[in-house]
């Protein structure tokens, strides 16, 4: 049996989906009962553990061959990196406790770097914080998601332009979260022995105007580009609710990709790579009418 953590958002239920594809057993962990009852009526266990809650954590790893476990984003406090890593030593805490077999942790590209990626600092503190608490644990370190432009859907919509803090023209890695839960799913199957870090990536690496293409093929109209300064960054993301040291962590994540400091480790770690493009990531979100964030 394994446990998957997440399963409200996006990577965690490809997972679990996955997983129950493949006919295999799961316990979901979920931070309230009432968020477990599909997972219950699809034949999972359901196991109520704040991801914080180090005790009810370990009860819900015990007797599970492996779990999938991230530290789900927050952006509304006052100190992210200070709440996440309460989080994060919470994770390792029952790990170690629970005795379980093998981890499967949700990273980032650039994880492996200590210092000027933003909101992609917590990752590296979170690996560091589970690697010895782990029997076996398998890292994940997907790219840049394809779901970060579901937020500006809405303005490709109504006005055919996706706003964006990226630069225009500069390829980047990127990834459909389908990709991460199903390279969760096959991690957890094929365990690792000691610790292993896979880098996934899609196919291939996408500019913004190629996800402008993708999102104007789905609505049947012209999409642009509307490139941002980065200077902006800070009061675009507090106007949508992020705390003011949310939105630096994120200006600064972003300055990272767009000079190249956020990139992949290299070749010392192996890499999985997904299937799905832009119209495979975001064409369900705009055939349903949605462009709320993810």
């Amino acid at each position: 049996m394994y446990v998957v953590a997440g399963v409200s958002g996006q990577t965690g239920r490809a997972a679990a989906e996955s997983l129950l594809e493949a006919g295999r057993p799961i316990r979901v962990v979920v931070r309230d009962r009432e968020k477990g009852e599909e997972w219950r009526a699809r034949g999972a266990e359901v196991a109520v553990a704040p991801l914080e809650d180090a005790g009810a954590l370990s009860r819900a790893l015990s007797g599970a061959e492996g779990a999938y476990l991230l530290v789900p984003p927050i952006y509304h406090v006052a100190e992210v990196l200070a709440v996440q890593r309460v989080r994060a030593d919470a994770i390792a805490e029952a790990i170690g406790s629970s005795g379980l077999p093998h981890a499967v942790l949700l990273s980032s590209v650039a994880a492996h770097l200590s210092s000027g990626t933003g909101l992609i600092r917590i990752l590296h503190y979170a690996e560091q914080a589970i690697r010895p608490a782990a029997k076996n644990l398998t890292i994940l370190r997907p790219a840049y998601f394809m779901e970060n432009w579901v937020p500006v859907l809405g303005e490709a919509r109504e006005k055919g332009v996706l706003p964006t803090f990226l630069t225009p023209g500069r390829p980047i890695a990127t990834i459909a979260t389908r990709d991460v839960g199903r390279a969760a799913a096959r991690a957890l199957q094929e365990p690792a022995t000691g610790t292993r870090v896979i880098e996934l990536a899609g196919p291939k690496d996408r500019t913004p105007e190629d996800v402008a293409q993708a999102v104007g093929i789905c609505l049947g109209r012209e999409v642009r580009i509307l490139g941002l300064p980065i200077e902006a960054a800070v009061p675009a993301m507090t106007a949508f609710g992020m705390s003011e040291n949310a939105a630096a962590l994120y200006q600064e994540m972003i300055a990272g990709v767009n000079a190249g400091r956020i990139d992949f480790e290299g070749a010392r770690t192996p890499g999985w790579q997904g299937t799905l493009d832009p119209i495979d990531a975001l064409g369900p979100v705009l055939d349903a009418g949605g462009s709320e964030g993810v």
